[in-house]
């Protein structure tokens, strides 16, 4: 089995950055602006699929995204991003951040998103990555739900027909009790 066949745990590229908002990363309101939450949460994101793929990687898509709630001047964000699973030659990577005021106060959930990272070889070919080893339930529901979330990033890009979706076709389909 070569190192590229063998299953990784989760927790093995899990990744953690903090950052303060200062003054440059806010609009006039005195809150986050969101090019620069979306440019952290890349950040934190690709360093958690190279760490998986062991090898540098490049952003294929970002699920949709909604600033739920405001992060302030001074705020301290913790952005955590895993890898919820790995298809041939990309990873799903969930990201999720949270923010507290400096004095550890008022911490909150703010934003989370899926982003899907390509591996590449050293000549910029795509390379096959990994497989995930889930190990928790709620790293295994991530794991279950990722092929859903990928054939809708694949029939939004047009890359798939909805008729070819059938996992994420299931979930339209009515169920007898």
């Amino acid at each position: 089995m070569s190192l590229k066949s063998k299953p990784k745990k989760v927790v093995e590229s899990r990744t953690v950055m903090t950052e303060m908002v200062m003054p440059n990363d806010t609009n006039p309101m005195g809150n986050l602006m969101g090019g620069n939450l979306l440019r952290w949460m890349d950040i934190a994101s690709g360093i958690c699929a190279g760490k998986h793929c062991e090898a540098h990687v490049v952003t294929a898509s970002v699920d949709h995204v909604s600033f739920q709630k405001p992060i302030k001047l001074g705020d301290v964000i913790t952005l955590e991003a895993t890898v919820t699973r790995a298809f041939r030659t990309s990873v799903e990577i969930h990201v999720e951040v949270f923010a507290n005021d400096i004095k550890g106060g008022n911490p909150r959930r703010c934003n989370h998103a899926y982003y899907t990272f390509v591996g590449m070889d050293d000549d910029g070919n795509p390379e096959v990555v990994p497989p995930v080893l889930p190990l928790t339930e709620i790293e295994q529901q991530r794991f279950d739900s990722a092929s859903k979330r990928r054939e809708m990033r694949l029939i939004l890009s047009g890359r798939m027909k909805p008729e070819d979706a059938t996992e994420f076709r299931a979930l339209f389909l009515e169920r007898e009790p």
